[in-house]
Parts: structure tokens; C-alpha cells; sequence
């Protein structure tokens, strides 16, 4: 993916050099880092709601706080630190099981909030039917054979990196033990996709690319190349992933020179945003443990 970006840089090197912002294209950009830190936080109460769902609401410590702290370590390499520095926080309030349920559900539940967004571009030859199953696996009857499993599967992966010390998960622990649907979460988390791409719609305006395609076109296209961004093992934060994936689904459409202008800006504003947020939090939590 990162190859295919630079050569994609190469290719329009020379048009890239030809785009320039002016003042209210900063001004964009600028708006751009406010509404993704804005998302981040909304995603952090969609994960406290999602805790909250499944019975766990532990005392003693902000939820909110946690997720944007840890929310760092996503771009270490193996994109999963951030994961384990939740679990590791949580078994001081929760099981092992608990805990590991919670990172886990996590991701399937954005996976089906951005996949909602995406019939928004229209038919796409069927694709769109498809983008509605994942939602339909947060019901229980499916929700919880597939978390049961990924939580063995998980589980071995964390040991070898010494996150737990138990042989293996009881299995009263495994699953969420619910029968019902996972509504207010999945909404928060539908919220946090619609400004999560409010912050690279700021960055379209910027480099004034949003007129080429329809809202709805834009918003199915950006979702979709965040799933990818998500899904991919590996990529801390979806890095490479997630420009490749927009670049290849707009090739045909747009001028690639400004979109990949957009979407290198689009990095670096939610980079910004996610650094902004963990130092906040962090200052936070700091202060909190000094007043205690």
C-alpha cells in the first residue's frame, strides 16, 4: 500500500506541486483537526456505552480518559496496542474475559457502522446489499459464537506478550452474555463515522475536490477505504491502507493529483487530532491522580 502511494506521488509529482492552499483552504484544514477530535471523542463514549451495554461500567476510572489515551498506541507497528493497554487497564476492574470482550466487540461493531454508510453511494452493482450483513451479526445468535471465538484466538495471541497470566479463558467468561441488540452503540459509533469523515470533507474543500462527486459518493468511498484501513492486520492506524484503498476506488472518477493532496492531508489532520486528544487526556488523568 505505502508503494503504491509513493509511486502515486511520482506519477503527480508534478501536478501536486501545482496545488497550493490559501487562506481559507488552511482555515479547512484547521476545521478539519477540530471535528476529528471531535469524533474521537464521540468514539470513546460509543465504547464507554458499549461497556456500559454489557454490564460493565467500573468505578474508580474514566472510560473515556482511557480509550483517548490509549488511543496512541495504534500506530505502533502491529496495531494492536492500543487493545492491550485497554485490556490492561480493565482486568484491574473486570475479568480477563470482560475485558478482552470489550476491545474486541469494539472493532465489529465500527466495521458494521461504516459498512452502513456505504449504500449511500448507491446500488454499486449489488455491493450495497452486502454492506448491510455485518450489522445483522451483531445479533446475538451470531454475535456470540464468533466473539466467543475470537476470544480464544485473541487470548493465546496476548499471552505470548504476557497481557494475562491465566492458561485460559473460564468459559463463563467468553461472550457478553446478551440477548439483545447493541443499538446505542452502534449509533454512537454511526456518529463517529459521519464526523470522523466531516474531518476529511474539510480537507476535500481545502483543495476545493468535493464538487467532483455527490455527498453520498464521497461518504460511501471514504467508508469503505476505512474498513479496509481497519480490517487490515498489521497497518498501525491503517496507514497506507486506507490512502490505497480511496486512491484505487476514485481512480476512474476524480483527478488523482488533488485527491491524494486531500488525503495526505487527511493523515496528517487526524494525526494531529489523535495526538491533541491522547495529551489532553492524559494531562487529564495526571492531574486527577494528583488531587487524589
Amino acid at each position: 500500500s505505502i508503494c503504491f502511494i509513493l509511486a502515486s506521488l511520482v506519477v503527480n509529482g508534478n501536478k501536486l506541486r501545482e496545488l497550493s492552499l490559501d487562506r481559507s483552504g488552511f482555515i479547512w484544514l484547521g476545521c478539519g483537526v477540530a471535528v476529528s477530535w471531535l469524533s474521537l471523542v464521540i468514539n470513546a463514549f460509543a465504547w464507554r456505552a458499549l461497556l456500559g451495554w454489557m454490564g460493565n461500567r467500573p468505578r474508580g476510572i474514566s472510560l473515556v480518559n482511557l480509550f483517548l489515551r490509549s488511543n496512541l498506541f495504534k500506530y505502533l507497528p502491529g496495531g494492536v496496542w492500543h487493545f492491550i493497554e485497554r485490556i490492561r487497564v480493565l482486568r484491574l476492574h473486570m475479568n480477563q474475559g470482560e475485558a478482552l470482550a470489550s476491545v474486541l466487540l469494539e472493532p465489529i461493531i465500527m466495521t458494521a457502522a461504516a459498512l452502513l454508510l456505504v449504500p449511500f453511494g448507491g446500488w454499486q452493482s449489488g455491493f450495497a446489499v452486502l454492506c448491510f450483513f455485518p450489522s445483522l451479526i451483531l445479533s446475538s445468535q451470531w454475535r456470540e459464537p464468533l466473539l466467543k471465538r475470537l476470544q480464544e484466538i485473541k487470548f493465546n495471541q496476548f499471552k505470548k506478550i504476557q497481557v494475562g497470566t491465566e492458561s485460559s479463558i473460564p468459559n463463563y467468561q467468553l461472550g457478553t452474555g446478551r440477548d439483545d441488540y447493541p443499538w446505542m452503540p452502534l449509533l454512537l459509533e454511526i456518529l463517529f463515522l459521519g464526523f470522523r469523515f466531516g474531518g476529511f470533507w474539510c480537507c476535500l474543500n481545502a483543495f476545493s475536490v468535493s464538487a467532483d462527486l455527490s455527498f453520498g459518493q464521497w461518504i460511501s468511498s471514504f467508508s469503505l477505504a476505512w474498513v479496509a484501513g481497519l480490517l487490515v492486520p498489521g497497518a498501525p492506524s491503517g496507514i497506507g491502507v486506507f490512502e490505497a484503498t480511496l486512491l484505487l476506488r476514485l481512480s476512474q472518477s476524480v483527478a488523482e493529483a488533488p485527491v491524494l493532496g486531500s488525503v495526505l492531508c487527511y493523515r496528517l489532520v487526524v494525526t494531529l487530532a489523535d495526538v491533541l486528544a491522547a495529551f489532553v487526556a492524559n494531562n487529564t488523568f495526571s492531574l486527577r491522580r494528583k488531587t487524589r
